[in-house]
């Protein structure tokens, strides 16, 4: 059976993308208002739970979304991380105010980094130790476990990503772009097996 320790791990590994995202959003924060924290590390967190809890209820049947998936992600992290850059260089960084292009953003970012979850959810329905309820290991502690991890990783993201930025904005608004660019060319080259992934998210 799965333990905790290994889904904890999974966790960590699927939360890296969200937690260096959350870290650029931290970077062009005047101030790190705990609403909007909340609110960022939130959406990574549920996102990163639904995405692997919808690829084990669809299992194999959509496998084959795994290869257009990482060219979404990629896509949506250049777009976003190009506005960002754009935004820096003309000096005209977002507001930090909760306002509905900030939320359509924020959803964007949250679906680009959990793609890789959907993935790791089909993984699951082909374990018979990962069971709905009883018998096994639950895919609900499991999407649990992963979405609690990314929240926390999510929130000191961007606590961690503020401190560094907080007195070069401009600067660190250009800089926390590049970071949405380079995270969506990872994301392409992992899937295609031209760069090694930080933690494995493969089960035997």
């Amino acid at each position: 059976m799965m333990s905790v320790f290994d889904i904890l791990g999974i966790g960590v590994g699927l939360s890296m993308d969200a937690f260096a995202v959350s870290m650029g959003q931290g970077l062009c924060m005047d101030r790190v208002r705990l609403s909007r924290a909340l609110l960022i590390a939130g959406f990574f967190g549920l996102f990163q739970a639904l995405m692997p809890l919808l690829g084990f209820a669809l299992g194999s049947t959509f496998a084959r979304l795994i290869t257009i998936g990482p060219w979404i992600a990629c896509g949506l992290l250049a777009i976003l991380g190009g506005k960002m850059i754009y935004d820096g260089i003309r000096d005209k960084a977002d507001s930090d105010d909760l306002n509905l292009a900030n939320l359509g953003k924020l959803l964007l970012l949250a679906v680009a980094t959990s793609i890789d979850a959907f993935a790791v959810g089909i993984s699951f329905s082909m374990q018979k130790e990962i069971v709905w309820l009883f018998g096994g290991t639950s895919i609900f502690l499991a999407v649990g476990l992963i979405g609690c991890t990314t929240f926390v990783l999510s929130l000191i993201g961007i606590v961690l990503g503020h401190r560094f930025g907080m007195k070069y904005r401009r600067a660190a608004t250009i800089f926390g772009g590049a970071i949405l660019v380079l995270i969506g060319i990872k994301i392409l080259l992992e899937a295609y097996g031209l760069l090694p992934p930080l933690l494995s998210c493969q089960l035997s």
